[in-house]
């Protein structure tokens, strides 16, 4: 059900060279740096895999070096089934709990994270190929994650008392309740912050969850597990099933209360399709084609390097990583020349360290995905202004982080998702054009704008068909911002996670409302026509009085 990256050892189909000057430098190995089998040592896959359900065995990989990293239990659709059993009967336990002793558990998780950080960083980079600050951009989402809603839980929570069919004589209480065990399908790409981060606010408000992780990343997920669960989080709320997306996908959403799911949009619908069959409520992230806009007015050095964030963190695998760079006719020499030279610079590495500036996709399907646009995007006449090629040298996913000039439909690259190191650029005279084209697509998760003026940058921002919109800065300002809601429109999804909507979408709103003295019927004498003329009356006074 989910797409898995797919890292055996493989070759891309594109021909061309490595090792020339222009070549991306490499990043050297740091004295001492430790391996994979210094980090996934059997005492690590035992306590982290202990109570997992699966009498089946499935392994993962490296992708920086196709290197074997843990055996691990796979789950048959029957053993999910189990899985939710036992969350479910653990579930209600954990919901009586007073919310505050709920959240406190979430703020004990923030500090054994931050203390415990270069365990899971590890983790993240041995299993996602990702540069090392990449991976701390995880772990600070989660952090912040667990620190918000480990403070503001009771008050999102909390009963509401809303105005009354009849002021006075009526008491309306808006009442929340967990959903029960949420289902959570979890993509490869950003392990620890889309499985802890997404399932935080999902544990407070009193849920259980049963967990599909990709086979990849499973290991930063059951170490996320074990560290919420000696901050005290009962182990039987948590529960992870390993497998394929095909067999055991279908299988939680067949038995969740509710589904949350990012990956791509294709499976999406396929999730959100099972989901209804059932009547069960659904948060989608899916895929993007996102789109920065450089203004004429912007600072070409800092939109430069704020363009080499936002186009290749995480080797662009990203869902709001930017693919598509619409940059003004008048400052797009200036702010190229930058960019190219910035692109050209960055330090592609494998070591567990900081100082690389990019690491490496995650394995086949996405090398074979970013050759391909790259490769046919130059065969019908686009140019590369960097990099544009694969880079075996350093390890077997890598790819140069790339920037093509002159791209046209039909070529794929405009318009299907890379979710790799590349950015196609064009050049605009109109700001009206940048925007129709920055919205020409069906997808609408993530956008950027740069330019001096933030007033007028957040006049073209809330013009572009996107959740988020960042001024200035390319996806992290909306994405750590966890107070204000992140989701897609169109083809990018449904929901929102972060904020108020991040965990009340885990709940069942209830009212409860009390009458008093009088009835919601005829009364004091009155037959049916006197009650309706009172009632009459009293809605054209309730409207004078400004009630709402």
């Amino acid at each position: 059900m989910t797409e898995s990256p797919e890292s055996s050892n493989g070759n891309s189909s594109s021909t061309n060279s490595i090792g020339n000057s222009d070549s991306n430098p490499v990043a050297p190995a740091p004295a001492g740096a430790r391996t994979a089998a210094d980090v996934v040592t059997p005492d690590l896959i035992a306590r982290l895999t202990r109570g997992v359900v699966g009498s089946g065995r499935t392994s993962n990989h490296s992708p920086l070096n196709g290197e074997k990293l843990a055996d691990l239990p796979e789950a048959t659709p029957e053993e999910v089934a189990t899985a939710f059993e036992r969350a479910r009967a653990a579930q209600q336990g954990w919901a009586a709990l007073p919310v505050r002793q709920r959240a406190a558990v979430l703020l004990r998780f923030h500090d054994l994270v931050l203390a415990r950080q270069a365990e899971v960083l590890d983790l993240v980079q041995l299993e996602t190929g990702k540069a090392r600050l990449h991976a701390h951009e995880e772990l600070q989402l989660v952090a912040v994650t667990a620190r918000h809603y480990g403070r503001k839980a009771a008050a999102y929570l909390r009963p509401r008392r809303h105005t009354g069919a009849i002021p006075v004589l009526t008491k309306a209480v808006e009442l929340r309740h967990p959903k029960g065990v949420v289902g959570h399908i979890v993509p490869w790409n950003y392990p620890f912050a889309l499985a802890a981060g997404d399932a935080l606010p999902a544990f407070v408000a009193g849920n259980a969850i049963v967990m599909k992780p990709d086979t990849q990343t499973a290991l930063t997920v059951l170490w996320a597990r074990e560290q919420l669960i000696e901050a005290g989080l009962p182990e039987e709320v948590w529960q992870v099933v390993i497998g394929e997306g095909p067999v055991v996908g279908p299988a939680v959403v067949e038995h969740a209360d509710y589904v949350s799911f990012t990956g791509s949009t294709r499976t999406g619908l396929d999730v959100a399709r099972r989901a209804a069959a059932r009547l069960v409520g659904v948060s989608l992230e899916l895929g993007g084609k996102n789109a920065m806009l450089v203004l004429h007015d912007a600072d070409p050095d800092k939109a430069a390097e704020g363009a080499v964030r936002a186009c290749f963190a995480s080797a662009g695998q990203l869902c709001e990583s930017v693919e598509r760079l619409y940059v003004h006719e008048s400052v797009a020499d200036a702010f190229l020349e930058r960019f190219t030279a910035r692109t050209k610079a960055i330090r592609l590495g494998t070591g567990l360290a900081y100082g690389a500036g990019m690491g490496s996709l995650a394995g086949d399907r996405q090398l074979e995905t970013t050759a391909r646009h790259v490769d046919e995007a130059v065969a019908k006449g686009a140019t590369v202004l960097a990099g544009g090629r694969p880079r075996p040298d350093v390890g077997p996913y890598f790819y140069e982080p790339t920037i093509l000039d002159g791209v046209q439909p039909p070529m794929a690259v405009c318009a299907e998702e890379t979710f790799g190191p590349v950015v196609s650029i064009y050049r605009f005279t109109d700001e009206d054009e940048a925007v129709e084209r920055a919205n020409s697509t069906p997808y609408g998760l993530n956008a950027s704008v740069w330019t001096r003026d933030t007033r007028r940058g957040g006049r073209i921002a809330a013009r572009l068909h996107a959740g988020t919109v960042n001024v200035n800065e390319g996806y992290a300002a909306a994405y750590g911002s966890v107070r204000a809601p992140l989701g897609g429109m169109g083809e990018s999804g449904l929901g929102r996670r972060n904020g108020a909507e991040g965990i009340l979408k885990y709940t069942e709103a209830q009212t409860v409302a009390t009458q008093r003295l009088l009835p919601m019927a005829p009364s004091l004498g009155m037959d049916d026509a006197q009650y309706a003329t009172f009632m009459s009356r009293s809605l054209r006074a309730m409207k004078t009085l400004r009630l709402r």
